[in-house]
């Protein structure tokens, strides 16, 4: 049979009590401080990461607002552009066509005024072209 003696219990329990505080001196707690650091280092880089997905999406749109607001920005510039522009059409053509009419007047009034002069001098010379026709006509001279 086997015999227990307690004495050898009591030492046995007491120098594995010792042997389990030593090896959590030694071992376990700078393994558990190990693992305790990794796992708040991988927090803070997880942390980190997401601080940085935050920032890149706010910044895509920010940029992406901006965007949008410049090219309204831009329509808008464009248009009121295009509106000048034609705004500043139609005052060159009116003025291109005021022009012409008063070109268009100086020109009736200068053809009259010329239509006037020949029109007299005509008038003035039917006499000596119906005598020269009259004398190639009948081929003699006409009193």
């Amino acid at each position: 049979m086997i015999s227990v003696d307690p004495i050898a219990v009591g030492i046995n329990i007491i120098s594995f009590l010792i042997l389990v505080w030593v090896l959590n001196l030694v071992l376990y707690r700078p393994i558990r401080q190990i693992l305790k650091k990794r796992k708040e280092k991988i927090s803070g880089l997880g942390q980190g990461i997401g601080d940085t997905l935050r920032s890149v999406e706010e910044k895509s749109l920010s940029h992406e607002t901006g965007l949008r607001e410049a090219r309204v920005r831009g329509l808008k510039e464009k248009e009121l552009l295009v509106k000048t522009a034609a705004e500043e059409e139609k005052s060159i053509l009116a003025q291109i066509a005021a022009k012409n009419q008063e070109h268009l007047a100086e020109v009736s009034a200068r053809i009259s005024k010329d239509t006037t002069v020949v029109k007299a001098a005509l008038l003035e010379e039917v006499d000596v072209f119906a005598e020269i026709i009259c004398r190639k006509i009948l081929g003699r001279t006409v009193s």
